[in-house]
């Protein structure tokens, strides 16, 4: 135990302070990462004394519920992971499943502290892929001698939570939410005894073997009546009891693991107590269901998504390693053309143990990046693991387009289309509109500007994402039966149909799209959209399709990224669509420092910043589109959003507008902006040619303008 001074409260700007550490970490949230920051930059600082419980690292041992979670990050801040992390080969430990969730708890309550524990617990990509791609150096813990872990953090753990699978195996899962809760772990009489036989006898805290519940609506009623006042409402951990994944990231946050099936009526029941404590538009469920549609369906119904990861592994150390997601530049498009324009989508990107192990291979195939595909993966790894979506990004060509896996943060189900059911009252656009608001903010962060819903929206939902989430491009619906179109909403925002819908072959996709194809004359652009079951319908499989498609229409069919794909279709229908994205797009400037297309590359990013020369605080940026448009939105994407200091945030600029180049008229005056991003409509204007004037660029004169967006139509 050491007494240490307590830094109390009361900060400057968003704050936290993070009492872990003998000397005390003062940090500030921006963007949802917490950085270091000044003393200075504290209003005011107030004393107390306070003991605290030291670990031989010289870190304060931390409770559930002294963890940082600010409300806009989707989990807890961990602190960076230990220099040297140490990792057990669960598998080729041969541990049974009693045993991997022992240690999986473990992980959880000793991370929380510092993360300092990786268990490898899959066995489908190579085991140094994401530790290498976290910059983690670990040390091995020998696979013969598996309890030598739990030996080398005893003396974080206060004791044991003693359970029986003989009723139900869900008495794991009330094991695990107590055992994180109090700093314990989870054992039957077997593990129990293995323990005391590598010399570790920890004493009996909770013993729930005299327990005779037998149903899972009991057990997890129980745990609601006597545990879930003590636990987080922030997240809900599903998984079922004895698969030991995700349980490391709910036994550091202090969550309930639970896993019901609202098929049950009872289950459901229970379920439900659980689902309406929580706050749409900032929780959500984290694992996965005994039935897929009946469960994500559920929590729809409470405004909640669910984060599928059913296999996810290493939660509590790779949310800790703190990195912006880098989104690369974004390839130009080449001029509209009376063709058919396809695109096709691959499943199941939602799901992050999909990302973490099964795409981790498939996207090593060689027929990857020899045609325009699209790969969706979840916006919820810009907090679980961005690193994750910084290796997909780092690797892809500009044939690979990311997109967001249904709906969005996390998967929800407004309409289940096999069920014939709303599972969000088509009428009650309140219910969805804190789950988009919430997605714009994640596929934002992640780079990803069109989301495939599943299944469907009714118009009100539709105008949600419409009125919610301007970071899109576009949005997909599944069309089972080929009867639904394109249309646009909010006048800005079209949907498309996905027909097919998760498609198993690539002749199934041409066959599909031949409906429309077989029909195409010349006269006007035609548009096609289709999904694939990536189970399936690999890249080397499905690169066959361009093929398969010029033989249908030959010389008029391109395969485009989805991103292009809705650029097209909205200038064809004369609805605003961002002209940056053009090929023959211009841009001239005053002098910089970097390159001049950085103004307008679609990355925010560090590393593809447009930067001024001058340090007067005075720049410009001058786009000339070929011809004229009527322009009607733009967007300023300012220091901030690229992971700079908000104080170098671009301060007083202007929107011009231009016919001729010479004459200039201005639509927009900003003074004294503080925000990260300048999002604004104004009232339509034809001009060729666009420019933002800057006169004073932030606090240390040099403009630094991460992404400008344009918007028009004809």
């Amino acid at each position: 135990m050491q007494k240490i001074f307590l830094l109390a409260s009361a900060l400057l700007v968003t704050t936290h302070l993070w009492a872990q550490q003998p000397t005390t970490m003062i940090v500030k949230t921006t963007n949802g990462a917490a950085v270091r920051t000044d003393v200075s930059q504290v209003e005011k600082i107030t004393f107390g004394d306070a003991t605290f419980e030291i670990n031989s690292s010289g870190d304060r041992i931390l409770e559930a519920d002294e963890i940082s979670w600010s409300d806009d990050h989707l989990l807890p801040y961990f602190l960076e992971p230990a220099a040297t992390v140490r990792s057990l080969d669960m598998p080729a430990a041969s541990l049974s499943d009693p045993e991997r969730v022992m240690f999986c708890t473990l992980q959880g309550i000793i991370n929380r502290t510092r993360p300092r524990i990786l268990l490898y617990n899959h066995n489908e990509e190579p085991r140094n892929t994401w530790p290498s791609a976290h910059t983690l150096r670990v040390s091995p813990v020998s696979s013969s001698t598996p309890y030598s872990m739990v030996d080398l953090f005893k003396d974080e753990v206060k004791g044991l939570v003693l359970y029986s699978t003989s009723r139900s195996e869900h008495y794991a899962n009330l094991a695990i939410t107590i055992a994180g809760l109090d700093r314990l772990l989870p054992v039957t009489a077997d593990v129990k005894s293995k323990l005391e036989a590598n010399g570790m006898d920890f004493p009996v805290v909770v013993d729930l073997t005299s327990l005779t519940m037998n149903k899972a609506a009991d057990i997890y009623k129980y745990l609601y009546d006597n545990y879930w006042s003590r636990c987080n409402h922030r997240l809900l951990i599903s998984e079922r009891p004895l698969i030991p994944y995700v349980h490391d990231i709910g036994a550091a946050a202090g969550s309930a693991c639970v896993y019901l099936d609202p098929r049950n009526s009872g289950e459901r029941t229970v379920l439900d107590k659980f689902l309406a404590d929580l706050t749409p538009g900032r929780d959500f469920v984290l694992g996965w269901y005994p039935e897929e549609r009946s469960g994500i369906g559920e929590a729809t119904k409470y405004g909640l998504s669910t984060v599928p990861a059913d296999f996810f592994e290493n939660a509590t150390v790779y949310t800790a390693v703190k990195k912006d997601v880098k989104i690369y530049p974004v390839p130009k498009r080449p001029k509209l053309e009376n063709k058919v324009y396809a695109t096709v989508y691959l499943s199941d990107g939602d799901n992050i143990q999909y990302v973490q192990h099964a795409m981790a291979k498939i996207f090593e195939q060689s027929g990857r990046g020899k045609m325009p595909m699209n790969w969706t993966i979840s916006p919820a790894l810009a907090d679980i693991s961005p690193c994750m979506l910084n290796y997909y990004y780092r690797k892809a060509t500009n044939n690979d387009c990311f997109v967001s896996g249904p709906s969005g943060m996390g998967y929800a189900m407004p309409y289940d289309e096999l069920n014939h059911k709303y599972y969000a009252s088509q009428r009650d656009k309140e219910l969805i509109t804190p789950y988009v608001q919430l997605s714009n903010r994640y596929i934002e962060k992640s780079g990803l500007r069109v989301i495939t819903v599943w299944d469907d929206l009714s118009v009100p939902q539709r105008n949600a994402y419409a009125e919610n989430c301007h970071y899109l491009y576009g949005l997909t619906v599944n069309d089972v039966d080929g009867t639904r179109s394109t249309k646009d909403y909010g006048g800005w925002l079209s949907i498309a149909p996905q027909y097919p819908w998760y498609e198993p072959s690539a002749d199934g996709v041409a066959n599909h799209f031949n409906r429309d194809i077989k029909n195409f004359d010349g006269t006007a652009p035609m548009f096609v959209s289709g999904q694939v079951t990536v189970w399936d319908v690999g890249p080397d499989k499905l690169i066959a399709l361009e093929g398969k498609l010029d033989a249908l229409s030959p010389g008029n069919v391109h395969v485009v990224r989805a991103d292009h794909w809705f650029s097209y279709y909205n200038e064809a229908h004369h609805l605003p669509f961002n002209l940056t994205l053009m090929e023959d797009m211009e841009i001239t400037c005053s002098p910089v420092k970097s390159k001049a297309q950085y103004a307008a590359d679609g990355s925010p990013s560090q590393g593809y910043i447009w930067t001024s020369k001058d340090s007067d605080g005075t720049a410009w940026v001058q786009f000339d589109f070929k011809e004229s448009f009527s322009i009607s939105r733009y967007v300023v994407r300012h220091a901030e959003a690229g992971g700079y200091e908000p104080q170098l945030n671009t301060r007083d600029f202007t929107i011009e507008t231009s016919l001729d180049g010479t004459t200039w008229t201005t639509v927009s005056t900003h003074v004294g902006n503080t925000q990260p991003v300048t999002d604004a409509e104004v009232t339509p204007v034809e001009a060729r040619y666009v420019r933002i004037n800057v006169t004073d660029g932030g606090a240390d004169g040099t403009v630094r303008l991460a992404d400008i967006e344009v918007y028009g139509s004809h």
